[in-house]
């Protein structure tokens, strides 16, 4: 197997880039909702845990139809979060700390509310009308105007993708939201506009930028239906023909032209979800003919996704998975870049996720902990440059099931629990299964406040004051101040170690190969990182996760030699002292423990 060499390395690559979620991080200003001063205020805690790169989600103006990803204003600042000022005294501090900002840049829609749209809505003449996606409607045999095509809305499955206007009598095309119209990126003054809107950030100091559903900026112009995947169900994913359209690479190429390649290595990582097709992925991220350094994978954070009978459930869904799966979709990741001269992003979880360890482990108060560093283990040990997100650090975990759906306040959740209230009204057994849903999969899972310490309101915001959304009940407990603590055992600390191995051994877990070690065990994931050929370092390290509630044996592979075992997720402080179960040749792995090992 090729590995990737040392000639290929760049920051980006070697970076652990933190996410941070704005309008859940910190409060400073006692309104409930976190602010760009929020994210200055705990920079030495992020430098501390090992952080180089702070991405942040969208912090522009914005009515918050979607949290932040309906922009009004791309060269301004939603005001609760701050002003510029702010965001340039935050970049300043970065620097002084020898970190970078990611700004997260949405530019396949605006808001409704963009003068941009405002301008395109008001009139069929109007020279900003085909900045967007206008179609005259069809009619049905009552001469009532339908939508153009039958596609769905991303976050709303039952209702249509295009949005009547009474105004010039058309349709606009919102695959997400009716309030996120598309850009229409056919016209060069759109993509001139976004060329324009990048210069305007890399010149303030911003370090790149994550491209949201950047892969749905092309689509086919001829706009058919929707092949019918949902039966009954008048709108269907139209994903076939909005996502990975055929200008896409002249899209992205035109981007690095014009604007990335003129500045210094710029970072870019693509958000590109139904995109699954290997020989695309590598030529949006080969490193010398590709786009951008790297995309955001979806095929382990939906390993148990599953079409139902309820509109909309596919990600709220709860499938079964196994060890197998998990390890068939890592190893294809990890392979498939190291052999194709591309590059991963490592992540289990960020703002449209639930929170890993109740995803993939067990999140009872008993074996929280143990899963929550299981899955550092696996992150920190892979080929990629790795992400974390806010809270992630702590073992943060879903809301309770006791909360009322009321409590959710994603525009997700809010469609799918009044459509399933539609669908099947009074039927308690229907409600309490789309409850499981919502408290398994919701994208609010992992936008409740960060939990900062035990006083009122988990120090997110000044006691009195009511958060913009509840606080995790379990913030007395789970907190940062508690895992800070010095000589506490914690998840911090554990996260905060294995940082720092990992950048102490760049040549093995960031830029080595990847190997598959007892690929056929029903319960471990196991595999192998040996350091980069040109390296000169002759290292091999052993990763050995048990993904299952139980106790389970595993046989260190022949050939590997003596292990000195470093770390492990039984060991709470990450001291240095792992000492394994063994049983004979073969190791005793109990219940979500996690080992990392070393050739001696």
């Amino acid at each position: 197997m090729a590995l990737i060499g040392q000639e290929t390395r760049k920051w980006w690559k070697e970076a652990v880039v933190y996410q941070v979620y704005p309008a859940s991080f910190l409060d400073t200003n006692g309104d409930g909702r976190g602010d760009v001063n929020g994210i200055t205020a705990r920079l030495d805690y992020l430098k501390s845990l090992g952080v180089d790169v702070i991405w942040s989600s969208p912090i522009y103006d914005s009515p918050q139809a979607d949290m932040g990803y309906d922009i009004s204003n791309y060269k301004g600042i939603y005001p609760p979060y701050g002003t510029l000022e702010d965001v340039d005294r935050l970049i300043q501090e970065l620097g002084k700390r020898d970190m970078k900002l990611v700004m997260d840049l949405v530019v396949n829609h605006t808001s409704e509310q963009h003068p941009w749209f405002l301008e395109s809505r008001s009139s069929l003449s109007n020279p900003k009308r085909d900045w967007y996606i206008w179609k005259k409607p069809r009619y049905d045999e009552d001469g009532n105007p339908q939508p153009p095509n039958n596609w769905n809305q991303i976050l709303g499955e039952a209702m249509s993708a295009w949005i009547y206007d009474e105004g010039t009598k058309e349709y606009y095309l919102a695959v997400f939201t009716p309030e996120q119209p598309d850009l229409n990126w056919e016209n060069p003054a759109v993509r001139a506009e976004v060329h324009d809107i990048l210069r305007f950030w890399l010149d303030r100091g911003v370090a790149g930028f994550r491209m949201d559903v950047i892969n749905l900026v092309s689509k086919d112009q001829s706009f058919p239906d929707a092949e019918i995947v949902i039966p009954g169900q008048k709108y269907q994913p139209g994903t076939k023909y909005f996502a990975n359209g055929p200008r896409l690479h002249e899209f992205l190429l035109e981007m690095k032209h014009e604007v990335l390649a003129k500045y210094h290595e710029v970072m870019t990582v693509g958000e590109m979800p139904f995109v699954y097709d290997e020989d695309e992925i590598v030529k949006i991220v080969h490193r010398e003919m590709g786009f951008l350094n790297m995309i955001f994978n979806f095929e382990l954070v939906e390993l148990d996704a599953k079409r139902g009978d309820i509109p909309g459930d596919f990600r709220m869904s709860i499938g079964e998975w196994d060890v197998s799966d998990l390890r068939r979709v890592v190893t294809r990741w990890q392979k498939l870049m190291i052999q194709n001269d591309g590059w991963n992003s490592i992540y289990c979880e960020n703002h449209d996720q639930p929170r890993s360890v109740s995803h993939f482990c067990d999140d009872s108060d008993e074996l929280r902990g143990y899963g929550s560093q299981l899955l550092c283990l696996m992150e920190t040990t892979l080929c990629g440059t790795l992400f974390v997100y806010q809270g992630e650090e702590l073992g943060m975990r879903n809301v309770p099931l006791e909360w009322e759906p009321e409590e959710y306040k994603d525009v997700e959740s809010i469609n799918f629990w009044k459509k399933v209230n539609e669908m099947f009204p009074g039927n308690e057994a229907r409600l309490l299964q789309a409850r499981k849903a919502l408290q398994a999969k919701a994208r609010d899972n992992s936008r409740t406040p960060v939990q900062w310490d035990a006083s009122a309101n988990a120090g997110f915001c000044p006691p009195g004051v009511k958060p913009w959304m509840r606080v995790n009940d379990d913030y007395r407990t789970i907190n940062a101040a508690a895992q800070t603590a010095e000589g506490s055992p914690s998840v911090y600390h554990f996260w905060q170690k294995q940082l720092a191995l990992r950048k102490k051994h760049v040549d093995v877990f960031v830029y080595g190969g990847f190997e598959l070690v007892n690929e056929r065990h029903p319960d471990v994931f196991a595999y192998v990182r040996t350091a980069a050929a040109n390296s000169g370092l002759g290292e091999k390290w052993v990763t050995v996760l048990n993904f299952t509630g139980k106790d389970t044996q595993w046989e260190l592979p022949e050939g590997l030699g003596e292990l000195k075992w470093v770390a492990g997720s039984y060991y709470l402080d990450g001291g240095e002292d792992v000492v394994v179960n063994r049983d004979g040749k073969g190791i005793k792995l109990r219940p979500w423990e996690g080992l990392l090992g070393r050739t001696a």
